[in-house]
């Protein structure tokens, strides 16, 4: 699996693929499984169909590394005519978005101008999340994150269990009041500076969590999400978030559209705070490859839609 996960990290950084992979049907057909369509209606339709069953929503257009300042802008304009609808339409659902889609490879103080807009726009009661990428990016990232939360406390920040460093991010961030969304990670990292072992990741997660539940429960923290498909490291988390006491619709699961469906509805059934990760748009082979890497299991369904084909 470690060996699956490393050729599958490599694919997604192939530029070759990431421009003709996208053309062939049985790559389409499986990435059907995680999102909902490339646009912002299919989305949206998504998380109305969420939203019935007591699931929330996280928006994110993908993107990445934008080179071009008006290509920037336009992804900014895109979230704030997100959150237009979405706020018109009612619904309960947030944005997350990518600094290097903002222009943080042209700028750090450009790339603020436009999260900056974005967050404006955004009510207080709900959260715009920062994604974290890959390790290069993760004190550029980090700095823009705490001006932002400087000028508005509604901002939640990725962190990366897989790190090493991450404890330390934790621990600078939390006398500025952060959220934050952790995750295990999905680039492809060295061992020098990431666990190269799934159960050695999982306990530093684990780790990890039972800090930001403990800060939360103290007010250090203003929203601990825990964004895993990791059914046993969910129930872990959830016993231990009983055994402290921490209430029901404080401890949040957040996972991606289309996967762990039945898990994502238990949780919501039994009070939890349930969210998905609804991904639209058309530079999808990069993310979705590191999905793939994720849960290498999931190879299979692509290759029964191979066979399909």
């Amino acid at each position: 699996m470690a060996l699956m996960r490393s050729v599958l990290l490599a694919a997604s950084q192939n530029k070759w693929l990431r421009e003709n992979a996208v053309n062939y049907p049985f790559v389409r057909r499986s990435v059907s499984r995680f999102m909902p369509g490339e646009g912002l209606d299919a989305a949206m339709e998504a998380a109305r169909g969420l939203e019935q069953k007591k699931i929330a929503s996280v928006f994110t257009n993908l993107g990445e590394n934008v080179k071009d300042r008006a290509e920037a802008l336009q992804v900014t304009n895109h979230y704030i005519e997100a959150l237009k609808r979405v706020h018109d339409a009612g619904l309960h659902a947030e944005i997350s978005v990518k600094l290097t889609q903002l222009g943080l490879d042209l700028s750090p103080d450009f790339c603020f101008e436009n999260l900056d807009k974005i967050i404006a726009e955004e009510k207080k009661d709900a959260i715009v999340w920062v994604d974290m990428e890959a390790s290069p990016y993760v004190d550029a990232t980090l700095d823009i994150y705490k001006r932002a939360l400087a000028k508005y406390p509604n901002v939640g920040i990725c962190l990366q269990a897989y790190l090493y460093r991450t404890r330390k991010d934790v621990e600078a961030l939390l006398p500025l009041r952060p959220s934050i969304r952790l995750v295990k990670g999905a680039y492809r990292e060295p061992p020098k500076i990431a666990y190269p072992k799934k159960q050695d990741v999982d306990e530093n997660y684990f780790s990890l969590a039972q800090t930001m539940m403990a800060e939360q429960k103290a007010g250090r923290c203003i929203r601990a999400a825990f964004g895993t498909h990791d059914v046993k490291l969910i129930r872990r988390l959830a016993e231990h978030a009983t055994q402290r006491g921490f209430p029901k619709n404080n401890f949040e699961v957040q996972m991606l559209y289309g996967i762990q469906r039945e898990a994502q509805e238990r949780l919501a059934r039994e009070g939890y705070r349930s969210g998905v990760l609804v991904a639209y748009g058309t530079y999808w082979y990069p993310w979705f490859v590191r999905r793939l890497a994720e849960r290498p299991a999931n190879l299979w369904f692509m290759a029964r839609n191979l066979f399909a084909s």
